[in-house]
């Protein structure tokens, strides 16, 4: 993002034009053909190759043995938690720093706040995955019970033994006595954020546009000074005929002189400036999508483990029987039912 600021006089280098976001104006006569659509698996796939990815998502995911036997404590007290500046970069300090050599105007302005931003959507995933570990600790026995129950416990009349019910009802306990991992769906209010996100995006729409007829405008004056250049060209020689024969008229008629050519290093400038816009502003794209796709995924998960939690507090509100534990949370938990087959999902996120 800062990269895209003049202030800064950046320079990046790129080996393919990247996709722009909708609302783009987009030339064909420009040099830097930018496609108007943003292809989301590409641009997934050639980030998860990054080597940045694969150091990030080794200090994220940790490994939950599957016959774990979960404690309360063991839950409160997890591993060192990770921290953003273990997945922040460059730093919030770096950051900070390189603000404060761009003017505060409007544009700088929105990101900034996009940045301090994009540093609280990390704490949140880093909050999310957390809760996800804490997830796997507590489905953990559940999944045992799962391994010993049939895939079908309704349409085989298999039956539980009363040592087996036993055992169902202390994991269910000890699955209540837990507190969902995930938070409410209204915890969180990204309004804000999302105000400013479609305020940058409009900001740096309206730079590209202004970038892209700059670079037109290049093309054309660098086109139109080859021609003014053989012009000139021409007129020398028509002078120096001129002079040679005293005609002052002649000399007189070919004076104008067209401007130099515009450098070429101009041009080629203010293309690294076009792609830097346009990863900019694919960028923020991308962040509110990835916002709106996790707060999405954070509220159905919250509401899968209460709905889990009611069914396990159905068969604890009526005892050890058989009955209320083998038809209710034993059935609906196992691998064939939906909600058998979320928990198992959930262990290989």
């Amino acid at each position: 993002m800062l990269r895209c600021l003049p202030q800064l006089s950046l320079t990046a280098t790129t080996d393919c034009s990247s996709p722009s976001l909708e609302g783009g104006v987009i030339d064909d006569n420009t040099s830097s053909q930018i496609s108007p659509t943003v292809n989301l698996s590409r641009a997934y796939s050639l980030a998860v190759q990054t080597s940045s990815y694969g150091e990030i998502w080794s200090k994220v995911h940790h490994e939950v043995p599957s016959d774990l036997s979960v404690e309360v404590a063991q839950v409160e007290s997890q591993e060192e938690p990770l921290q953003l500046e273990d997945v922040l970069k460059p730093n919030h300090e770096s950051v900070q720093e390189a603000l404060l050599h761009i003017k505060p105007d409007l544009l700088n302005q929105l990101i900034a706040k996009y940045l301090d931003d994009s540093e609280e959507t990390t704490r949140l995933c880093i909050l999310f995955s957390q809760s996800v570990n804490q997830a796997r600790l507590l489905y953990a026995p559940i999944h045992k019970l799962l391994d010993v129950l049939p895939p079908d416990t309704e349409s085989s009349g298999h039956s539980l033994s009363q040592a087996q019910c036993n055992w169902a009802f202390e994991i269910f306990l000890q699955f209540d006595s837990l507190t969902n991992p995930f938070p409410r769906r209204d915890t969180h209010n990204f309004n804000d954020m999302r105000h400013c996100y479609f305020e940058l995006k409009h900001e740096l729409d309206l730079l590209l546009h202004k970038s892209r007829s700059k670079v037109q405008f290049l093309c054309h004056a660098t086109k139109g000074s080859v021609i003014c250049l053989v012009g000139a060209t021409i007129g020398v020689i028509v002078t120096a005929v001129a002079i040679a024969s005293h005609a002052l008229v002649t000399l007189v008629a070919a004076a104008p002189v067209c401007p130099v050519c515009l450098p070429s290093k101009m041009g080629k400038k203010e293309l690294v400036h076009l792609v830097q816009l346009d990863d900019a502003t694919k960028g923020i794209f991308f962040l509110h999508n990835h916002l709106e796709t996790v707060n999405c995924l954070v509220g159905r998960l919250y509401d899968a483990v209460e709905y889990y939690k009611h069914l396990v507090r159905f068969a604890l509100e009526r005892g050890k029987d058989r009955y209320p534990i083998q038809e209710r949370p034993s059935s609906q938990l196992s691998p064939s039912s939906k909600s058998g087959s979320r928990i198992i999902c959930l262990s290989d996120t």
